[in-house]
């Protein structure tokens, strides 16, 4: 069968099982905008390309399948970049695609001609430039296969305009790994690794399970359950692995980190063993490094090798599958304990370290102050957009302060529902990823949560959103600042306060919101909140904004102030104190 390379590209993403394409069309992938039409795929048209790859990002966070994103040549792939790196740093999976002059005008400096492959080598897995139509289901296959593999995340496909007009014969690759040599990632943890990771449970006294993100991406919040029960060690979950162990579990300690709770950054700096699962023992986690849980052994389990020991030196580093090392430890956990109750060897008591944990839990909880009347803090926001919402309400938040507070004050309960920019900090992530994870989940409540500054940087999606009838709700968080930049002036430079102001008033939320389609609410006092909050819950036939109008002068609490040790955590600014 005769097929042109346009035609094989939508067809290999049809073998890919791929249900939506987020993309906008332009000259150079043009060829491949017409088989579209007659496709079973959705392409849902963005109004940049910078959100057809967040919106890409939210699809893949929420489903666990790789998000697709087609552009053009030049500027609409240079615009890609940021949601590449994005996606890179988390460990996303996105298969993105790109048009390119033809394979003749490749270095002339054609019309709309950018090294595609060139600029995006450090933030992809991998990227091809294909050169022959014939290619094209063969590299799909591969782009697909090594986006979702290992570790997850980011590849590309640049297609010059020649080779999607020119013509192939069509099949269907076999084995996408086999014209791969070298990637091979290791899935199964050694069982040398695994018994002495097991040997170190059964002897430490103040354990901690330090679950990064790897645990979403490997589908292991089971695993990780089980492996908790049998133990009883507790758990931090970092901002990219909220929701991996449920916030209610009263084994869950919540967010370490440079804006996380007490506990969670006390009991990491205090223990005695670290089982760091799927974390990468990020700086923000750590703090000052060489100050970082100065008395710890560290199990170190990841499935990219590079991760071990780029950081923290692991006492067991183990390679693999975040599920299968976890279920393997279980095994020989329980075996463990079988040989050493018939020798009547005792495993150390846990129960002074968990009273340890619970006094600080006590005694140093998240707090703010919401009067009855008066200014809207952001905290009683999200707390009663959390306590109106259900319980599996997916939440997508931008960068900054909002999103500090979202992790903190929200419950998260089922994986996969807290979808942020992590390692790459995108301001203007929420709305395209809320509107990615709103199509891949269109069943279930999807609230991005948002900042006055970030919103303004992709809220022109919300005309995507309601052309497209996805019905996304957004909470602004309106203190008129570039707020994390403020609160950083205002402790380390003496409140100087240099270009972070934005105004409460320009632009008006409401009136742009209604502009793009949307039903637009403003909130400015406590009582307001939550007749916006049941209003909103009841549109469910377009995109709904509610600006709340919140304190400026509000900062994020605990903090770890930049460079320094996870012991000099400032709790508050009643308190002005660490904990110690």
């Amino acid at each position: 069968m005769k097929l042109t390379g346009a035609q094989a590209l939508i067809k290999s993403l049809e073998m890919q099982g791929v249900e939506v394409i987020f993309g906008m069309p332009g000259g150079a992938i043009l060829p491949v905008y017409d088989p579209i039409i007659d496709s079973p795929i959705r392409h849902i048209l963005v109004r940049h390309e910078q959100g057809a790859g967040h919106a890409a990002e939210g699809y893949a966070q929420v489903t666990g399948r790789p998000g697709v994103l087609m552009v053009t040549s030049g500027p609409a792939a240079t615009n890609v970049v940021t949601p590449l790196a994005d996606a890179y740093m988390d460990s996303v999976p996105l298969v993105c695609i790109t048009g390119q002059v033809g394979t003749q005008s490749i270095g002339t400096d054609a019309f709309q001609e950018a090294d595609t492959t060139g600029i995006t080598m450090s933030i992809t897995k991998h990227n091809w430039l294909v050169t022959d139509a014939s290619q094209i289901p063969t590299v799909v296959a591969q782009a697909f296969h090594v986006a979702t593999t290992g570790r997850p995340g980011p590849v590309l496909i640049d297609i010059p305009k020649d080779v999607s007009n020119g013509t192939m014969e069509w099949y269907w690759p076999e084995d996408p790994a086999a014209g791969l040599p070298g990637y091979r990632p290791t899935l199964r943890g050694h069982p040398r690794m695994v018994r002495e990771a097991a040997r170190l449970i059964g002897e430490a006294e103040r354990p901690v399970i330090y679950a990064g993100g790897g645990i979403l991406k490997a589908r292991a919040s089971a695993a990780l359950a089980r492996l908790v029960e049998l133990t009883g060690i507790p758990v931090v979950t970092t901002l990219m692995a909220r929701g991996a162990f449920p916030d209610d579990h009263p084994l869950c300690l919540g967010m370490p980190g440079m804006h996380g709770n007490f506990t969670a950054i006390t009991a990491l700096q205090k223990s005695d063993l670290l089982i760091a699962l799927g974390a990468r023992f990020d700086d923000r986690v750590t703090g000052r490094i060489d100050a970082f849980a100065p008395d710890a052994k560290v199990i170190h389990v990841d499935v990219d090798p590079a991760e071990l020991g780029k950081v923290r030196q692991p006492d067991v580093p183990i390679v693999g599958d975040c599920r299968l090392v976890i279920e393997d430890l279980a095994e020989v956990i329980e075996s463990e304990r079988v040989r050493s109750a018939e020798s009547g060897r005792q495993a150390p008591d846990l129960g002074p370290w968990m009273a340890q944990v619970r006094q600080w839990q006590e005694r140093y909880p998240l707090r703010y102050d919401q009067p009855e009347q008066g200014v809207l803090k952001p905290q009683f926001v999200i707390e009663r957009l959390r306590d109106a919402t259900p319980d599996d309400t997916i939440v997508v938040s931008g960068v900054g302060q909002h999103q500090m507070w979202a992790s903190q004050y929200w419950k998260f309960n089922h994986p996969n529902t807290w979808v942020n920019s992590g390692g790459l900090g995108t301001m203007g992530f929420a709305v395209p990823a809320a509107i990615g994870a709103k199509v891949g989940q269109p069943g279930r409540t999807v609230w991005a949560i948002d900042g006055d500054g970030c919103f303004q940087m992709t809220a022109q999606e919300l005309v995507t959103a309601a052309s497209e009838r996805i019905p996304i709700k957004v909470a602004i968080l309106n203190n008129a600042y570039l707020g994390m930049v403020r609160q950083w002036q205002e402790m380390f430079y003496d409140q100087r306060y240099s270009e972070v102001y934005l105004s409460p008033d320009l632009p008006d939320y409401v009136k742009w919101a209604e502009a793009m389609g949307c039903v637009a609410l403003r909130v400015e006092s406590p009582e307001e909140v939550d007749p916006a909050i049941d209003k909103a819950s009841n549109v469910d036939d377009r995109p709904v904004v509610i600006e709340f109008r919140t304190d400026a002068t509000e900062m994020v609490y605990p903090m770890v102030p930049a460079g320094a040790s996870n012991d000099d955590v400032v709790v508050g600014p009643a308190q002005g104190e660490g904990g110690h």
